[in-house]
């Protein structure tokens, strides 16, 4: 497994109390950054066109520095530079190109860069904007290692940093069935999200060899009905499911849990289980999800960081910053180790994987991520781990 050197491995011994888990704002996920306590003023936006290091490899980093999305881009420029630094100035020129939170932009900080001479593209941050830079980028045989959370736009060349739900699904389905349960129930928004999770979910679920006994789908912020429809199979002591799925927003979840109070759903009896999200005080004092587990990074890695950043750029930064950081250590890591194979394809996409902030990841050929994650159980409106994040990566997904 590649390292990212002494001083990110320092950063990674931080506690930090727990917060979710999110990648770009183009994603289906809520900001939530509950450590160190944010201050009243974003840092400052870098001025557009900024270089990094002055050595011999060229990276590019394109982010929206004006527009759309400008303060997570900052904190992403913000982050690589932390990770320049810590990474003791390593032989990385870092071109800093803002794409004004736009496709078109995208598309012209791209070909600013390529005829700079890039070698590889971290960013864009936007989903479409992915789309824009990525098809000039592998149309030149450059790699993308993008901030969007939107699977949809991974593809071979074109990897995705970010935080993405299909390794909590399938950490939690793993979590669940290695604990005995076997009779899987399902409660799903009808939104982007959910309909991204459902699949994956189903996926999981037949991969470790359980059933899914009964699944319903609720308009989002209206679950009552859907959790009427599954009050045989989740509540009594003749309930045939021994864990219930509920991937929803900490809003979702905050109508969900009295209507299976209401319903006579039972935690202790049947399990409720969920995603990263579920790690916010909405969730986590609900009385239907005392005893229920859910998947998330391991968020110590986060701290030193957080608070190193803070004391530098006078801002908390966006949980969204991490990425940046480790784009920039994985491709410091792979200059020094690698020399002229550093950004092939088969270099990126090592089964080991790489450490990061949070926790081990590895790209996927069609370039998806997966992470090592914990899982965290509901205790006295806490979260606590029960079961750590593994060091290192199992068999991959795909």
């Amino acid at each position: 497994m590649a390292r990212f050197g002494g001083r990110m491995a320092l950063l990674c011994g931080a506690a930090l109390a727990l917060s979710a888990c999110v990648g770009g704002p183009d994603g289906p996920r809520p900001e939530t950054n509950a450590a160190p306590p944010p201050v009243a003023e974003a840092a400052p936006a870098p001025a557009p066109g900024q270089r990094i290091g002055t050595g011999s490899v060229k990276v590019a980093l394109i982010v929206p520095l004006t527009g759309q999305g400008a303060a997570v881009g900052a904190a992403l420029r913000n982050a690589a530079e932390l990770a320049y630094d810590d990474f003791q100035k390593p032989d990385l020129q870092i071109l800093v190109k803002d794409d004004r939170g736009s496709p078109e932009g995208a598309r012209e900080a791209a070909q600013g860069v390529l005829a700079e001479g890039a070698e590889i593209v971290l960013g864009p941050l936007f989903a479409a904007n992915v789309q824009a830079a990525g098809a000039l980028a592998r149309g030149a045989g450059k790699p993308v290692v993008a901030f969007s959370t939107d699977a949809g736009v991974a593809a071979r060349g074109v990897y995705l940093i970010s935080f993405l739900p299909q390794s909590e699904v399938d950490r939690i389905v793993e979590e669940a069935t290695a604990a005995g349960r076997r009779s899987f129930a399902a409660l799903i928004p009808e939104t982007t999200y959910g309909n991204a999770v459902e699949a994956q979910f189903r996926e999981a679920v037949a991969r470790r060899g359980a059933r899914l006994v009964a699944m319903e789908r609720y308009p989002a912020g209206n679950p009552g009905p859907a959790v009427e429809r599954l009050r045989g199979v989740v509540t009594g002591p003749g309930a045939p499911a021994d864990a219930l799925f509920l991937p929803d927003t900490p809003d979702g979840l905050s109508a969900v849990a009295p209507a299976l109070t209401k319903a006579g759903f039972s935690p202790g009896r049947v399990r409720p289980m969920g995603l990263a999200l579920w790690n916010d005080p909405r969730v986590l004092s609900q009385p239907a999800f005392q005893g229920g587990w859910f998947a998330a990074p391991d968020t110590a890695g986060f701290s030193g960081f957080a608070q190193r950043y803070q004391a530098r750029f006078g801002a908390a930064p966006p949980r969204a910053a991490s990425l940046g950081y480790d784009a920039v250590s994985l491709t410091a890591a792979l200059v020094r180790q690698y020399g002229t194979q550093r950004f092939a394809d088969a270099t990126l996409t090592s089964p080991a994987g790489f450490s990061g902030l949070e926790g081990t990841f590895r790209f996927r050929p069609d370039g998806l991520s997966e992470r090592t994650l914990a899982v965290y159980e509901i205790r006295g409106n806490a979260a606590a781990v029960v079961s750590p994040a593994p060091k290192v990566l199992g068999p991959s997904g795909i």
